[in-house]
């Protein structure tokens, strides 16, 4: 499934990671993330290298972020199981400002992600799911969230 959060009182701002994964944390806590297109503001140093346009992140880094209060405003996430190698075309990175195509059910930037979050100018957060087991956990704490098929 494929949900947009655009109003919620769960959310202190859009996006934080932290509370937008609360209802998966135990599920997700192994897995490898690739972030690329990504603006933030946090109270802390992450472990990401601005050197790049694409950073990818042990679960442990992850944690970092999840642990840090850092509001992402434009960036997409791509979720990866431990087993899952992190597979991407650095020509060709995932992004969220003008892709139209972030809008489309069941389109994943990353082919062999599980997961994938678009932070979209701190306005919206849309985020997809590839398990339906992790879909079916995240939609009841977050019962505001709309398919995504069905945001006008």
């Amino acid at each position: 499934m494929n949900w947009i959060i655009q109003h919620t009182d769960k959310l202190d701002f859009h996006t934080d990671l932290k509370a937008l994964l609360k209802p998966i944390l135990s599920e997700i806590e192994s897995f490898k993330w690739l972030i690329s297109d990504f603006q933030f503001i946090s109270d802390k140093t992450l472990p990401i290298h601005h050197e790049k346009d694409f950073f990818d992140l042990t679960s442990k880094e992850f944690n970092e972020i999840l642990n840090s209060n850092t509001q992402l405003i434009w960036g997409v996430l791509s979720g990866f199981s431990e087993n899952e190698q992190i597979s991407f075309d650095e020509n060709n990175l995932p992004f969220a400002d003008g892709n139209d195509l972030i809008w489309k059910n069941g389109n994943f930037q990353v082919p062999n992600s599980t997961i994938e979050i678009i932070a979209f100018d701190s306005s919206y957060t849309i985020i997809k799911f590839k398990d339906k087991n992790l879909s079916d956990k995240f939609k009841p704490y977050f019962d505001e969230a709309i398919e995504l098929e069905k945001f006008q």
